[in-house]
């Protein structure tokens, strides 16, 4: 996500930080060219033109031309400018004083807000809460059959007896006391932002349930209309949030850097994939990191310590720290690699990691992870563990077994090497351990 936009502002950045002094002229050449790539992002015309001033207002001072590293600050101030247009800090969902808690999800046809739902239901289950879906969309084809395959896949509860929306909402919230579910998350129909007679029937719901939240999904792929979008839904039904799906297909961002400024609406959690467990909380300090190249460590420990259980990182750490990290400690932690998403989504959550990823064809680091898991496969036991013992004639073997070369084996062999030499610095310095989850 915000690949081009990302690009264009480290350019920018670069070429400021080769200048060593700053003139009021430099600050506003590269401004300029900030103002140009925001555009270009889709970002509302004046959500930019405010940025630029409020950046330029903070920039053209003593206090940064004068300083010692002017580039830096000027970066610091975009930053600072870019978490603020993102909404300044992260929104956290309502809870109802009396549970069940009550989350309507509404939004037009095709942005994904069926599948969203999914994804929120077993987000909020891991924090601990009992849920209950409920299918209220009576238009649709198999809207209830999809939401009842979700709900299976998750082993998750799902509503959806009854004619009306109105009344299968209602019979959902006699179901939620007789559950005990903690949060009820309501499917709603699909439906235009022009169409009179379908918002009449989702304020109806509305005033029926008093929901908690009511949280728009919007395709962030859609750029400007979907902050057109979220302006309407809000003007007709009041959203407390906004759930930005296909984030990961979104090189542009002129959404997600416009739609709270504009609709006065935040963003609460964004869509990165297509599985279900691809929904992260919407963070604006991070999403700028990521933006401005910077990565974003807190999402990658996180995902990490997700992925693992305390007394794997334990013994991961002792082995750091004695530096035996073998072949066999490797190929488990590509497992838990695996689990935490695709490789080029962490892999930009690195500093300065970037778009090390972007030109690889779609795929390709899952197929890179096949090949090394079917070499380690045909090593036996000892040689995993001992793979310095592994000469011209195993490389053979191991090749063939593994339908590989010599040479892809040879470089499975260096990798690990090097990993090792970073490991044993590691374990002596623990500069890095937290980019583990050690601790």
């Amino acid at each position: 996500m915000f690949e081009t936009l990302s690009d264009k502002l480290s350019n920018v950045f670069r070429r400021l930080s080769n200048k060593g002094k700053l003139t009021e002229q430099d600050v506003d050449d590269a401004l300029r060219e900030v103002r140009l790539a925001l555009l270009e992002a889709d970002v509302n015309f004046k959500v930019v033109k405010d940025f630029v001033a409020r950046a330029k207002e903070r920039a053209i001072g003593a206090e940064v031309l004068e300083s010692l590293a002017p580039a830096h600050q000027v970066v610091k101030i975009v930053n600072d400018e870019l978490v603020a247009i993102l909404g300044g800090g992260q929104q956290k969902l309502l809870h109802a004083a009396q549970p069940p808690t009550v989350i309507l999800m509404v939004g037009l046809q095709g942005a994904g807000k069926t599948t969203t739902t999914g994804k929120l239901a077993l987000h909020l289950r891991k924090s601990g809460q009992r849920l209950l879906m409920v299918a209220a969309d009576p238009y649709r084809p198999a809207a209830k059959e999809q939401l009842e395959i979700l709900g299976k896949q998750l082993d998750i509860p799902v509503y959806g007896e009854g004619g009306s929306t109105a009344a299968i909402c209602s019979g959902a919230m006699k179901q939620a006391k007789e559950v005990a579910a903690s949060t009820v998350i309501v499917d709603t129909a699909g439906r235009l932002h022009v169409d009179d007679e379908l918002m009449k029937e989702l304020r109806e719901v509305g005033q029926k349930l008093n929901p908690t939240e009511v949280l728009l999904v919007a395709d962030a792929m859609t750029g400007q209309e979907a902050v057109r979008i979220a302006e309407e839904f809000n003007s007709a039904v009041g959203l407390t949030g906004v759930i930005l799906s296909k984030m990961d297909g979104d090189a542009r961002g002129g959404a997600a850097l416009s739609i709270t400024t504009v609709s006065g609406v935040p963003i609460k959690y964004v869509g990165i994939g297509e599985k279900l467990d691809a929904l992260e909380p919407f963070y604006p300090d991070r999403m700028a990191s990521r933006i401005l190249g910077m990565g974003d460590i807190l999402t990658f420990v996180e995902k990490t310590e997700a992925a693992t259980d305390e007394k794997k990182r334990q013994e991961l750490e002792r082995k750091v720290r004695r530096g035996t990290f073998d072949l066999e400690d490797f190929l488990e932690q590509l497992h838990q690699i695996k689990n935490m998403g695709p490789i080029s989504q962490l892999i930009d959550m690195l500093p300065g990691a970037s778009g090390l990823t972007r030109n690889l064809p779609q795929g390709a680091d899952e197929k890179q992870l096949k090949k090394v898991e079917a070499i380690i496969f045909s090593m036996t036991p000892y040689e995993r563990q001992n793979p310095n013992i592994i000469d011209g004639s195993r490389r053979r073997r191991i090749a063939t077994g593994s339908g590989t070369t010599p040479q892809d084996v040879n470089q499975l062999l260096n990798q690990h090497r090097q990993i090792q030499k970073v490991m044993k610095q590691i374990g002596r310095g623990r500069k890095i351990t937290s980019l583990f989850g050690l601790r």
